[in-house]
């Protein structure tokens, strides 16, 4: 056997050796090899069409800027066996008359009982250093995520924002309404600028109201932001677990490290995110400035899946899960495999059966490519 192959081959071998964790048939659906013109792979949001059919939203980012670029879908008619080719969401080379536009975020959504599949991602001009200012787009699927249809949204809050959590439905008088959680974070580019963390509340997926703002002990003392909402009993009372940092120095306009100590807040709403309590932390739950994955299984039990270690060094996943009626359990490890990872979501397929997406890098370098997985609670 050539001596290449032979090394590819132990160089394989030893990585699933080192791999530890409970999520399992780990599946690399795209990698920054297949896409020579990305700078990075990575925030992925997975939906489920039909059964075993499944469809992988994630973001391809441009050179020289920070999180923006084009979304791409893959699907997958196995359950995660194998993924087809990409077909593009947003692209940040059409142009909009004399703008283009740089995209981030995908939040993917099939409302119930519906034949249509959602794609809602942030947009931005693409002369923007980053998709801190940017502003909600929208695009919809009929065939399972094979072509997608851009649409402009009528939107009532007209703001900058930035989404990454996904939507939640709930029933009010009869009628479904859709929850998107957001944030601002325009003193990224601007001292005066502000961080507050809100949700957006529609009743068709086409436009979009504010609902409520989620105030602070100390307001702007946090930055509370990439928030996760579940549902959490048949009142429909939600919970909202959301991504921290502290403030960074007075005047500064970069997000500051983690709190101490590092710690995930959280806030509840009665009525349907109109109005959200005083958030405060949840003393269990681990949170170093990066995105963590917070949900509610179909029998009650609560998830958390998150990056342990230092600010911002995401390397393993880890999770905790919390009873019906209980307390948090003890860490698990999710994925751990001595590389970066980063950005989970998670989608309840069955009672207890997740299937899971996360982007991963190498020692050094993260967003290299897409990951697939399952787990079982």
């Amino acid at each position: 056997m050539h001596k290449t192959l032979l090394a590819a081959l132990f160089t394989v071998a030893t990585a699933f050796a080192q791999t530890t964790g409970d999520v399992r048939d780990v599946r690399v659906i795209r990698t920054a090899d297949q896409e020579p013109r990305a700078a990075l792979l990575g925030q992925p949001s997975i939906a489920l069409w039909k059964e075993k059919y499944l469809v992988v939203a994630y973001q391809k980012g441009i050179a020289g800027k920070t999180d923006m670029g084009s979304i791409d879908a893959v699907i997958s008619s196995d359950d995660g066996k194998s993924w087809s080719i990409p077909s593009t969401i947003f692209d940040h080379e059409q142009r909009h008359g004399a703008m283009q536009f740089g995209y981030c975020n995908a939040v993917l959504f099939k409302p119930p009982g519906q034949e249509v599949l959602w794609c809602y991602a942030m947009r931005c001009p693409l002369n923007y250093a980053d998709s801190e200012d940017s502003h909600l787009a929208a695009a919809y699927s009929g065939d399972g995520g094979r072509s997608w249809n851009p649409v402009e949204l009528a939107m009532h809050y007209t703001g900058p924002l930035v989404i990454l959590g996904e939507i939640q439905r709930i029933m009010e008088n009869g009628q479904p309404v859709y929850l998107l959680p957001a944030h601002r974070n325009t003193k990224r580019a601007d001292p005066l600028g502000q961080r507050e963390h809100f949700v957006l509340r529609s009743t068709s997926l086409l436009d979009w109201h504010l609902g409520g703002y989620v105030p602070q002990p100390e307001p702007g003392k946090i930055f509370l932001h990439e928030g996760q909402i579940a549902v959490i009993n048949e009142q429909q009372h939600l919970k909202m677990v959301m991504r921290t940092s502290a403030e960074g120095r007075e005047g500064g306009m970069a997000d500051g490290g983690a709190l101490d100590p590092p710690r995930a807040w959280s806030s509840t709403s009665t009525d349907g995110g109109q109005t959200w309590s005083v958030a405060k932390q949840e003393p269990d739950l681990w949170n170093t400035v990066s995105e963590a994955w917070f949900g509610q299984s179909q029998a009650g039990s609560q998830l958390y899946v998150y990056n342990d270690g230092p600010a911002r060094s995401r390397m393993a996943l880890r999770y905790k899960v919390k009873p019906a009626n209980g307390l948090w359990s003890a860490e698990r490890t999710f994925f751990d495999a001595g590389i970066h990872n980063s950005y989970p979501t998670l989608i309840e397929i069955a009672p207890g059966e997740y299937r899971a997406v996360w982007d991963s890098g190498d020692e050094k370098r993260h967003r290299r490519s897409i990951r697939f997985g399952k787990l079982t609670l």
